[in-house]
C-alpha cells in the first residue's frame, strides 16, 4: 500500500499562529469578512425563495415542445391559420356501458358533455365537431339532386322518430369509425384548442383544463359527482364512461403526478441525509451539506422565476439534479475539513486549507457541467433549450453554495470531536492496511501492470459491445399511446380503448398542397393529390387518406345520379368548381377560403418511430419529385406530422450534443490539468458510461424523444465531478515526486471514499423512481442511477488504471 501523507499543511490549533492574510484574493475576501459572507447569503436566499414561492409558474407549452426552426414545423406554422384541425387538439369519447348510443339519455348527458366543452376556455368552437355541433353533416343524392343536413335533426326531442332518424344520418355521413365507434357504444368529441385563451390573451393553462376535463366530464357523468373515487385512477362502475386523449390531457396527468415527483423529491433528500450521518456521524456536518444544497435549489428556482422563465413537467427533475451535484461538491469539503480537524488543526483553518485544495477543482468541474448543459441550447426544441438554462443556473449557483458557503458555514460550526477522532481512526486504520485500507489496497492494484491491462481491456470490451447494442437505439416512441405515464395509467387505457373502437386513430399526418388563389381546383394539382394519397395508402399503417379529392369524386358522381364512370377528377373546371362549392359546405377543413392550400391526410395506426419514418420517406420523395414553382408539396401538418418533424431534430441533435458536450468537458479538463493525457483519463470512463446508458436504454425499450433527450448530457455532467477532484489530487502528489501508487492512495484517501459515499447516495436517492407513476420519471431514475454508480466506479478503477499507461511518469 502506498504513502498516504495527506497533512501537507501545518496543523494549527490555535488561530493566533494563523496568518489570515495568507491565501490568495478570493479566500481572503471570503474567509476575512465571513459574517457578512453569511449575512449576504441569508439575504439572498430569502428574497430568491419569496420569488420562487410568488412567481414561479408550472407553465407547459405544446408550441414549446416542437423544434420551431425545422422546415416541416416552419411550413405547419406558416400556414397554421388554414390548418385549424390539425394542431393541437383533444379527443373526447361518451361511452354507453349498459347500451348503444340511440338512447334518449345517453344523447342528453353527450349534449351536457358538448356544450360544457364547447364553452372552455382555449377552445377553437368553430372547428370542434360532435353529433351535436352544425358542422358535422350528411349528404345523400336524390332523384332531384343533392339532399344533406346536420347529422343531429333541428327538430331531435329524444321521440322514437328522432332516435331513428338520428341513425340514417349517421350512415349517410358517413361517419361510423371516425365520430361514431364500430360497436355503436360510443360517440367522439374532437375539440381543437387554441395557442392562446381568447378571454385572457394568455397560453392556455393545460393544468386547469385536464381539471376541467376531470372535475366537470368525469366526475359529473362517470362518477357521479365522486371526486375521490375518480382520483384512484380507476374507472367508473356508472352508466357511462369519459375517455380522453390529446396532449393538453397528457400534460395535466403529468402536472397531477407531480406531486408524487415532489416525495420522491423528499425521500431523496433523507436518503441522503441518513447515508451521510451514517458515513460521517456528525449531525451538524450531515445537516450543512443538506441545506447547502437545498439552497442551491432555492436559489435557482428563485432566479428561474425572476428571469422570467416556468418550469413544465420536463424540466422538473432539473432542481434534483442540482441537488445531486451539490451533495457531490458540499461532501467533498465537509470530508476535506472533517480530517483536517481530526489531525488538529483549527476549524477555521481547517476550512481555508479544504478551500485552497479544492476550490479550482470544483470551479472547474462545475463550470463544465454547466458548459455541458448550455450545450443543450443548441438543440432547435424551446423546451430543451429552456431546461439547459435551468440547469446551467442551478449549477452557477452552486459556487456560491457549495464550493464557498459550505466552508465557510464549517468554519463556524465545525464538525463534531468525536467525529472527526472517528474519521481519523479510520484514516489510521486504512493506513495499517484494516478497515477502508483493505479496499483502498484492491483498488491500489489497478495502478500495475496487470490489474491496469485487465481493467482497459474489460472496459474496451464493454464499450465495444455496448456501442454494437446502442447502434439499435431508436428514435421517437416505440410504443403506441403516451410512452411518459405508465402502460395501465388510465390515459393509455383511454387510448387503447379509442384504437380498438374507432376505424380511424388520431395520429394524422398531413402533407400541405400550396398553389397560387384557386389553384387547389386545378386539374393537375388535384390528379397529383390523387396520387400522393395512393402512394400514401399502399404503406400498410396508413388507415386511410382524406382530401379534397374524395369529396370531388364523390359530388361529381352524386350530381350524375351517382354514375360510377364519373367517380373520378374530371377535365371540366365548372364540373370541379360545383364539387368545390358542395365540398365547403360539408367538410370545409379540406381546403381554405382562397383555395390556395389543401392537405392530404393520413390516419396512421400508431406514430412509432418506425411508422413515421416511413411515411415521411413517402411523402417527401413524392414532394421533391412533384413540387414545382406553382405548386409545392410541404411537409406536414398533423399531430404525427409534428411528432415526425421533432423526431428528425432530436436524431440529428442526439449525436451532435454528445459531442459538444465532450468537447466542452475536454477543453475544461484541459485547462485544468494543463495535461492532453490526464484529460483522456478523466473523459475516457465518462465515454464508457455514455455508450452502456444508450444500450441500457436499448434494453429497457427506451426510445430517444424530447424528455429522454437530455438525460446522457446530464449524466456527463454529474461524472465529470468524480473524475476531476480524485484526477486534481492525485496530479498534485504526482507533481510532487510522489509514484503513481502512492499519488493514488493519498487521491482516495482524500477524496475516493467521498466519492464512493457521493455515487451511493444519488443513486439511493433516484433508484426508488423507478415506481414512479410517470414512466418517463421511472426510466431517468433507472438510467440516472446506473450512471451515477458506473461513474463511481470509472473513477475508482478506470482513472488508475488508465493513468498507469498515460501518466505513470511524473505529470
Amino acid at each position: 500500500m502506498g504513502k498516504i501523507q495527506q497533512d501537507t499543511w501545518p496543523v494549527i490549533r490555535d488561530l493566533r499562529d494563523f496568518d489570515p492574510r495568507s491565501g490568495n484574493r478570493l479566500e481572503r475576501l471570503v474567509f476575512n469578512h465571513r459574517g457578512l459572507f453569511v449575512l449576504l447569503m441569508a439575504l439572498v436566499t430569502l428574497v430568491l425563495g419569496y420569488m420562487a414561492l410568488s412567481r414561479l409558474e408550472l407553465r407547459p407549452s405544446f408550441e414549446k415542445m416542437i423544434p420551431q426552426s425545422q422546415p416541416y414545423i416552419r411550413n405547419f406554422l406558416d400556414n397554421r391559420a388554414s390548418l385549424r384541425g390539425l394542431g393541437n387538439s383533444v379527443r373526447v369519447v361518451v361511452e354507453n356501458t349498459q347500451g348503444d348510443i340511440f338512447d334518449p339519455e345517453y344523447l342528453e348527458t353527450l349534449k351536457q358533455v358538448n356544450d360544457k366543452l364547447f364553452l372552455a376556455p382555449g377552445v377553437d368552437r368553430a372547428w370542434m365537431k360532435s353529433l351535436w355541433t352544425p358542422s358535422v353533416r350528411w349528404t345523400e343524392v336524390t332523384e332531384e339532386g343533392f339532399q344533406g343536413g346536420p347529422v343531429m335533426p333541428d327538430t331531435y326531442s329524444g321521440a322514437p322518430a328522432d332516435i331513428e332518424q338520428l341513425r340514417q344520418n349517421i350512415t349517410r355521413a358517413g361517419i361510423v369509425g371516425s365520430l361514431v365507434a364500430s360497436d355503436f357504444k360510443s360517440t367522439m368529441l374532437i375539440v381543437p384548442l387554441l395557442d392562446r385563451d381568447t378571454a385572457t390573451g394568455k397560453g392556455i393553462d393545460y393544468h386547469q383544463f385536464s381539471r376541467m376535463l376531470e372535475e366537470q366530464l368525469r366526475d359529473q357523468v362517470e362518477f357521479a359527482g365522486d371526486s375521490a373515487a375518480r382520483a384512484s385512477g380507476e374507472e367508473g362502475s356508472g352508466k357511462y364512461k369519459i375517455r380522453v386523449i390529446g396532449f393538453a390531457k397528457l400534460v395535466g396527468d403529468l402536472i397531477d403526478g407531480l406531486i408524487q415527483v415532489m416525495l420522491f423529491f423528499a425521500l431523496a433528500v433523507v436518503t441522503s441525509i441518513a447515508i451521510i450521518y451514517l458515513y460521517t456521524r456528525c449531525i451538524r456536518s450531515t445537516l450543512l451539506v443538506i441545506g447547502c444544497s437545498l439552497m442551491a435549489v432555492v436559489w435557482q428556482l428563485g432566479l428561474v422565476a425572476w428571469l422570467g422563465y416556468a418550469i413544465d413537467p420536463y424540466s422538473i427533475l432539473v432542481p434534483f439534479l442540482i441537488f445531486a451535484i451539490g451533495v457531490s461538491h458540499a461532501a467533498q469539503k465537509m470530508n476535506g475539513i472533517m480530517q483536517d480537524i481530526g489531525r488538529g488543526t483549527h476549524k477555521l483553518v481547517a476550512a481555508r486549507y479544504t478551500f485552497r485544495r479544492l476550490f479550482i477543482a470544483g470551479v472547474t468541474a462545475l463550470l463544465a457541467d454547466a458548459v455541458g448543459f448550455a450545450v443543450l441550447m443548441l438543440i432547435d426544441i424551446p423546451v430543451i433549450q429552456d431546461l439547459a438554462i435551468t440547469a446551467s443556473i442551478g449549477v452557477a449557483v452552486l459556487i456560491f453554495t457549495s464550493l464557498l458557503m459550505m466552508p465557510v458555514a464549517l468554519s463556524y460550526v465545525g464538525v463534531g470531536a468525536k467525529a472527526a477522532e472517528r474519521a481519523l481512526k479510520i484514516d489510521n486504520r486504512a493506513a495499517q492496511h484494516r478497515g477502508f485500507g483493505k479496499l483502498w489496497d484492491l483498488l491500489d492494484r489497478f495502478t500495475t501492470r496487470k490489474w491496469a491491462t485487465g481493467a482497459v481491456l474489460l472496459a474496451l470490451l464493454m464499450g465495444i459491445g455496448g456501442f454494437m447494442v446502442s447502434l439499435q437505439l431508436k428514435i421517437g416512441d416505440l410504443d403506441s399511446g403516451a410512452p411518459e405515464l405508465r402502460a395501465d395509467s388510465r390515459y393509455n387505457r383511454d387510448n387503447a380503448y379509442i384504437t380498438s373502437h374507432y376505424a380511424l386513430s388520431s395520429d394524422l399526418f398531413a402533407v400541405m398542397i400550396k398553389t397560387a388563389p384557386e389553384g387547389c381546383l386545378n386539374y393537375d394539382t388535384l390528379i397529383l393529390a390523387d396520387r400522393l394519397a395512393w402512394e400514401l395508402q399502399q404503406h400498410p399503417s396508413v388507415q386511410t387518406t382524406v382530401s379534397l379529392v374524395n369529396a370531388v369524386r364523390q359530388i361529381t358522381a352524386g350530381s350524375f345520379e351517382g354514375n360510377p364512370k364519373l367517380a373520378s377528377i374530371q377535365r371540366n373546371q365548372d364540373m370541379l368548381n360545383y364539387a368545390a362549392q358542395q365540398a365547403s359546405v360539408n367538410a370545409p377543413e379540406l381546403f381554405n377560403t382562397d383555395c390556395s392550400l389543401m392537405p392530404v391526410i393520413a390516419y396512421l395506426k400508431d406514430h412509432k418511430a418506425e411508422t413515421l419514418d416511413q411515411v415521411v420517406a413517402i411523402a417527401d420523395q413524392f414532394a421533391r419529385d412533384n413540387s414545382t414553382p406553382e405548386r409545392q408539396f410541404l411537409l406536414a401538418a398533423g399531430s404525427a406530422g409534428i411528432e415526425a418533424a421533432t423526431n428528425i431534430v432530436v436524431r440529428e441533435a442526439n449525436r451532435t450534443m454528445l459531442l459538444y458536450v465532450y468537447l466542452a468537458v475536454a477543453l475544461f479538463c484541459l485547462f485544468t490539468f494543463r495535461s492532453w493525457r490526464a484529460m483522456l483519463v478523466a473523459l475516457l470512463p465518462l465515454v464508457l458510461t455514455s455508450i452502456l446508458c444508450e444500450a441500457l436504454m436499448v434494453v429497457m425499450g427506451i426510445g430517444v424523444k424530447v424528455a429522454t433527450l437530455p438525460v446522457i448530457a446530464l449524466g456527463v455532467g454529474i461524472g465529470v465531478d468524480y473524475a476531476l477532484y480524485l484526477l486534481s489530487v492525485q496530479l498534485h502528489y504526482q507533481r510532487q515526486g510522489m509514484s503513481l501508487s502512492d499519488a493514488y492512495q493519498n487521491a482516495i484517501a482524500f477524496t475516493g471514499r467521498v466519492v464512493g459515499l457521493v455515487g451511493i447516495t444519488l443513486a439511493a436517492g433516484v433508484v426508488c423512481w423507478a415506481w414512479s407513476p410517470i414512466k418517463f420519471q421511472a426510466d431517468m431514475g433507472i438510467l440516472l442511477t446506473f450512471m451515477f454508480l458506473w461513474n463511481m466506479l470509472g473513477a475508482l478503477i478506470l482513472i488508475p488504471a488508465l493513468s498507469h499507461f498515460l501518466l505513470k511518469s511524473k505529470a
